[in-house]
């Protein structure tokens, strides 16, 4: 397992210096000027050029990667072309809210989707069946932010149950927590109809499969044939779509965060691309780049319990 572990970890080097690579070129050709659009349309061509000399842009584009990426190699992220802050103190501040949010909706996800999708399978063409696919049908159909103004309105508006806005810092959990809930439940919902109609599919084709006859023939009981038989192989795909959607969770929680009024990465970066923050932008798409990476790790280290082969493969 440590030797596929190390496989992993080692196919991640070029992966990132790759995505790097993109990433300075993107923001390199990207149409306008910086220092423009840092200073302003009307500032003095000689503060403009000023700029460029302190930000590296009149050196050979080479130069320039070379410095990116040593930069990148120090933890030196830049300093914002608006604030003039550090960004790693933008990003550090804003990421656990992004994190928090993600893994809070992954959780929802899992703990509704999975049962639920094991449940219809094994009740199929019933009314469990049926009511279990149009939920999930609905789930499909709700945009985030209208899901997310839909339980504000319901929760924190009609029964003030939850707060409708804002966040809390980590320091003090329980108010965190509370903050936490509707946005968490905005985007687990929408997670839990895609993971929920994911194990229907997966359990209905494993349960014909001959292994499981053969187990009900030996008398196990049906609980023991889902769980240790049924369950266990559908988890393979279900966590390939896992590690999917907790990547684009982390994208597309933007929206969540717009309508909840939360910090987050994704906010971050909207605020950036407006304000043509290059640094900062620039800075937050290698931080995704990070996170993709380091969440296919991951999944990669669950197949290997999840199914033994992979590590042999």
């Amino acid at each position: 397992m440590l030797r596929h572990i190390g496989r992993r970890l080692l196919l991640a080097i070029p992966t990132l210096l790759a995505v790097f690579t993109i990433i300075f070129i993107i923001v390199r050709v990207a149409p306008g000027d910086p220092a423009v659009a840092a200073l302003g349309d009307y500032a003095s061509p000689d503060a403009v050029a000023a700029l460029r000399e302190r930000m590296g842009l009149n050196e050979p584009l080479w130069k320039q990667y070379v410095v990116f990426l040593s930069d990148l190699a120090r933890g030196d992220l830049g300093r914002s072309l608006i604030s003039q802050t550090p960004v790693a103190e933008q990003i550090a501040f804003v990421l656990p809210y992004t994190i928090e949010l993600t893994l809070a909706a992954t959780l929802i996800g899992l703990v509704l989707g999975i049962p639920t999708g094991v449940l219809t399978a094994i009740r199929r063409n019933t009314a469990t069946d049926y009511i279990g696919r149009v939920l999930s049908l609905l789930g499909l159909s709700f945009p985030s932010f209208y899901l997310g103004i839909l339980l504000m309105f319901f929760f924190a508006v009609r029964i003030d149950l939850f707060p409708a806005v804002g966040s809390a810092p980590f320091s003090e959990p329980a108010r965190n927590l509370h903050y936490l809930v509707l946005p968490a439940l905005t985007l687990g919902l929408i997670e839990t109809a895609y993971i929920a109609r994911m194990t229907r599919s997966v359990v209905l084709t494993i349960l014909t499969d001959d292994y499981i006859r053969t187990a009900r023939a030996k008398g196990l009981q049906e609980s023991v044939v889902l769980i240790r038989h049924a369950l266990r192989a559908a988890l393979v795909p279900i966590v390939s779509l896992i590690g999917i959607f907790a990547i684009s969770l982390i994208g597309s929680s933007v929206l969540v965060e717009e309508v909840f009024a939360r910090p987050g990465l994704g906010k971050l970066m909207v605020g950036a691309t407006k304000q043509k923050d290059y640094t900062t932008l620039q800075s937050i798409m290698v931080v995704y780049a990070l996170i993709i990476v380091i969440i296919n790790l991951v999944v990669d280290i669950i197949y290997t319990y999840v199914d033994p082969r992979v590590r042999f493969g």
